[in-house]
């Protein structure tokens, strides 16, 4: 059969499984399969079947995702998340819009001890939400910043986004790590900036809360120190060259664990609650990367990666141009597939366009994970739209995506900020040497 039909029919088939709601990893991995035996023989198909679930399970550098997973799931079963609310309520809760800043802080803080957006989101949505809605914030403007707060765990370190990204491109991860620190506090920067401009223009949307006493306020900052510590583990001891990306995520689970232990916020209870959520996360992680290991090798016998590399490589609209092409594929992609499947299907595809056409892979890697944070947020699909509504379920999608898009117009600035100023995210990882 004709390679470029059979490349054709195994994308539509694709989609198709996912109209019918079949998961994505799976989807992949048929629609893979099947155009693999096409083109190949379905006996050989089947070999690929049996042997690259094993080879990716048992990757040693895949073994990042599931630890880094489980330092979040002790860091949030031990409350940690509840702690960087408090205290940003407690200093700026008085101010209007006090408490959306709060919960931006807080979404910042766990994200450098997360990785995970969805995770972030939902944490979120179960302890700031409510404190929002009962001080008289708009609902659906209080869950849209929440959704965009949540992005901020696939860019703030570490990332489970750059970890893949890194892993398929052969980029140094530790750099792809120092690189979303600048562009995730400029997230943190426009999306206060936006909160203190819509309380200015609509007081009524957030209204101040009770001003905390300094007593109150210096209080907080001791159940601090358990984040900061944890993130200056992690991150200094890579920056310092001690230890690997992978050694430091079993650092950070472990230590994340004996945090918890000391402060006596882990019982065997919660820490089989953490396992169990870590391990039904990382499962679901490690099936949609077996199946876009599938679904590429199946592009591979068809030719189309060394196809559309020449095609994009070729287009008469400059290095620039192109870029802005592959942006707006993202964010078409965004709105209807989730953001580890578009890593793990186009990185293989645009990275040797954007290698070719000179651009940085670190800086192009930051890019990258801009662009699908869209998808968390952006109709119809917006992962963290729909985590947020199976928990408040009184707050309907279309009120939260509504609240969701004064965040996505400031992100869009950031983007196009960090493409006009490549040293906003290579600043810090130029200083690793």
């Amino acid at each position: 059969m004709d390679r470029n039909l059979v490349a054709a029919l195994g994308f539509a088939l694709m989609f198709v499984l996912l109209l019918l709601r079949v998961p994505i990893g799976i989807a992949m991995g048929i629609s893979g399969v099947l155009g693999f035996g096409l083109l190949s023989g379905f006996a050989p198909a089947l070999n690929l079947l049996a042997n690259v679930p094993l080879s990716v399970l048992t990757d040693y550098n895949l073994s990042v995702i599931p630890m880094f997973i489980l330092m979040g799931a002790f860091c949030s079963t031990a409350g940690m998340s509840r702690e960087l609310f408090d205290a940003g309520l407690a200093w700026v809760g008085h101010r209007r819009g006090g408490l959306a800043l709060a919960s931006i802080g807080a979404c910042a803080g766990f994200a450098a001890i997360n990785g995970s957006s969805v995770a972030t989101a939902a944490t979120m949505t179960q302890v700031a939400l409510p404190e929002m809605r009962k001080a008289g914030y708009d609902a659906g403007l209080s869950a849209g910043l929440i959704a965009a707060g949540g992005t901020l765990g696939i860019m703030i370190p570490p990332s489970v986004i750059f970890v893949l990204y890194g892993i398929m491109t052969e980029t140094d991860i530790t750099k792809l790590f120092f690189a979303g620190v600048v562009p995730g506090l400029l997230a943190v920067l426009f999306y206060a900036g936006l909160v203190a401009f819509i309380a200015h223009r609509h007081p009524e949307a957030f209204p101040a809360g009770r001003r905390h006493g300094w007593g109150e306020r210096l209080a907080t900052l001791k159940n601090l120190w358990p984040t900061l510590a944890l993130f200056m583990l992690v991150l200094g001891s890579m920056y310092l060259g001690w230890v690997t990306v992978t050694e430091a995520a079993g650092i950070g689970a472990s230590g994340a664990l004996a945090i918890g232990l000391v402060r006596g916020q882990l019982d065997g209870r919660a820490i089989k609650r953490a396992l169990i959520d870590s391990l039904r996360v990382s499962s679901a992680i490690m099936l949609i990367v077996v199946g876009a290991y599938l679904f590429g090798y199946f592009l591979t016998v068809t030719q189309f990666t060394q196809k559309a590399v020449d095609l994009l490589v070729h287009l008469p609209i400059g290095a620039y141009g192109v870029l802005a092409l592959v942006m707006v594929g993202y964010l078409v992609l965004g709105a209807v597939m989730d953001e580890l499947a578009m890593i793990l299907l186009t990185v293989p595809i645009v990275y040797p366009v954007m290698m070719t056409l000179g651009f940085d892979p670190v800086w192009f890697g930051v890019i990258i994970v801009m662009a699908v944070t869209f998808g968390m947020i952006c109709p119809p699909v917006g992962m963290n739209v729909f985590v947020i509504n199976s928990i408040a379920r009184d707050i309907s999608l279309t009120r939260i995506y509504s609240g969701t898009m004064p965040f996505i117009a400031v992100d869009l600035v950031r983007l196009v900020l960090l493409c006009a100023f490549p040293v906003l995210s290579l600043w810090l990882p130029g200083k690793l040497g």
